[in-house]
Order: structure tokens, then sequence, then C-alpha cells
């Protein structure tokens, strides 16, 4: 192996320009030519492919976002697609390529190589960390940060006025930034999508927290269980406060990675060179009690990971 490519595809998080540094230097380091693809599986069907080294990357691990930039490529999604994505691989004699995405863009990955047998390594980056077998995704511990700060700020104003806010999260099928944050941040209610939410027994419990004299009121909601406003107009003139809203939205995607994402990007980059050039084709870096470790992306795929029940019902004890 003597060409290797590194891309980002779908959603963006913090950490993946961590993810690239490391691709980079290590693949250097070990001879290889390494090369960039901007605008993920897009602009690798047109051939948007540089060749990248040490100063390319240089200042990069701080910042958020991704360099080599991001997009979400219906055409990759046809066989057609697929196969001038490979056509273009080819043509530049890359022998691998590394994958840092979510669940769509490493499902892409697997059915590149089963088609085309492409040697693909996939990161899995996505803010939701609704990946299987990895017990974190990069971008997850700045997004948790990210949005913790947010309802610390709210609770503030929500204790002087008195109030409800109702906090929409991202998470389209899963809720665990919503949990996590809800429980770290000590809210009054968290929902989810994989738990079914009864209006009814919500606002009598929240009205009864309010008749013994609690001030103010936090209610954490994951955008795939239902919107801010739908929340709202449920618990309306119920819960004995006023109600305010507040959408985080693409906020959450953005800002510097923290310590825990940036070391963790860079050892699964660092890993996946290690992966093409052992051999070790179609797997994905996963952080396992600590270690990276190798699995196979069909796994992967076949193992979407189900939110942790446990948290759930320690967040319902606390609040």
């Amino acid at each position: 192996m003597k060409r290797i490519a590194v891309l980002t595809s779908g959603g963006d998080s913090p950490g993946m320009n961590a993810a690239i540094r490391a691709v980079v230097r290590v693949g250097v380091r070990k001879g290889l030519e390494v090369f960039g693809v901007e605008r993920g599986f897009c602009g690798l069907i047109e051939g948007r492919i540089k060749k990248m080294s040490f100063n390319d990357v240089a200042g990069i691990m701080e910042k958020g976002g991704t360099i080599l930039r991001s997009s979400r490529c219906e055409e990759f999604r046809t066989t057609e697609g697929r196969k001038k994505a490979a056509v273009k691989l080819r043509e530049h004699n890359i022998d691998g390529l590394v994958v840092i995405g979510g669940e769509g863009s490493l499902t892409g990955a697997l059915i590149l190589y089963e088609e085309h047998t492409i040697p693909v390594v996939g990161i899995p980056g996505t803010i939701d960390n609704d990946i299987g077998m990895t017990d974190m995704c990069v971008g997850v511990d700045t997004c948790l940060n990210t949005v913790v700060d947010a309802i610390q700020k709210l609770k503030d104003t929500a204790s002087s006025h008195e109030r409800a806010f109702i906090v929409e999260t991202m998470g389209r099928e899963s809720g665990y930034i919503a949990l996590v944050s809800g429980l770290t941040t000590g809210a009054e209610a968290v929902i989810v999508p994989e738990v079914p939410v009864n209006y009814d027994t919500l606002s009598s419990r929240l009205l009864e927290e309010r008749k013994r004299g609690k001030i103010n009121c936090i209610i954490v909601v994951a955008e795939g269980a239902a919107s801010a406003y739908e929340v709202a107009r449920s618990l309306e003139n119920r819960i004995g406060y006023d109600t305010r809203i507040t959408i985080l939205g693409h906020v959450q995607r953005g800002g510097s990675p923290t310590a825990f994402d940036r070391l963790l990007a860079s050892r699964m980059g660092a890993q996946a060179v290690h992966a093409l050039l052992n051999g070790d084709h179609c797997t994905m870096m996963a952080l396992e009690l600590g270690k990276i470790v190798h699995v196979p992306l069909k796994e992967v795929i076949e193992n979407k990971k189900t939110l942790d029940m446990s948290l759930y019902n320690l967040a319902y004890q606390l609040s």
C-alpha cells in the first residue's frame, strides 16, 4: 500500500480535524502518500482529491468542523455513483480510504468495499453517539459540553423569572444528547424518542414540584421525540410556570473540540492508518473500555446502538 485517502462525510462533528491530522501525519511517517478528498463522497465522485503534507494539517486540531468540508451525497447512494467514486480512486492510484462520519457514511464505505473491493476503514464521527460497537464517537464530548453550558445559563434566567425552559437538542432517532445533558444539569424532565411520553403524568409531576416551591424548570427534548413547540403546547397552563423555548440547533456541532475529542480522534486516526497497512480492511475504529479496537464494519451497521435505559432511569430518579 503506497497511497491512501481520507474524507469526512455527513454532518460535521468537533474532532474531525484532529482525525484528519492523525491520518495524514501517521501516513506520511509510514512512507505513504496521503490525499484528502474535499466535500465527502460528492467530492470523491467529482475527483476533488489533493495530496496532503505535514504542513497542510498544521494548527487544525483545535478547530471545529472539517477542513476537507463535508456533504450528503444522493448520487453516492446509487450503484452508478459508487462506480464513479471507485473509478476516481483508481485513477489516482489510491490503495485505501479512511471515511470519517456517521452511520450513513460508514454504510457507504461498507458498500464501496463490497461492490468494488476498495480497502476502507471507518472512524465514527457524529455528535449523536448512535454508532454501534463503540463507547463514544468523535464529537460527542464537545457537543455535550456545549449543551450543558447552554442549559446552565438558561437555568440562571429560569430561576430569576420563575419560568420553565424547554430546550430542544439534536438527535433524530437517538436521545443520547438530550438524556446525558439533562441528567448532568439536573433537568426536571428528559424527553427522548426511545421512550413514549405521557404528558398528563409529566405535567402533574411538574405542577406538584411547583407547589412545593420549585422556582425553575428545565425540560430537555430530543428533536426526534418532539419539537419544543409541541412540548410547550402539551404542557401549557398545566405546570404552574410561564414557559420559554430554546432550540439549540447547529451550535451543538461547532466549537473547538475538547481534550477528550482531540485525543479520541487522534488515536482513531492513527489506528486507521495501521489497520490499512496491516490489511485489516473494512473495519471501524472503536473505543472499548478505554482502548481503540478494530471492529468489522458490517457488524457495526447491523448492530445499531440503543439508549442506555439505566441512565434514563437514573435521570428520572434524580429529577
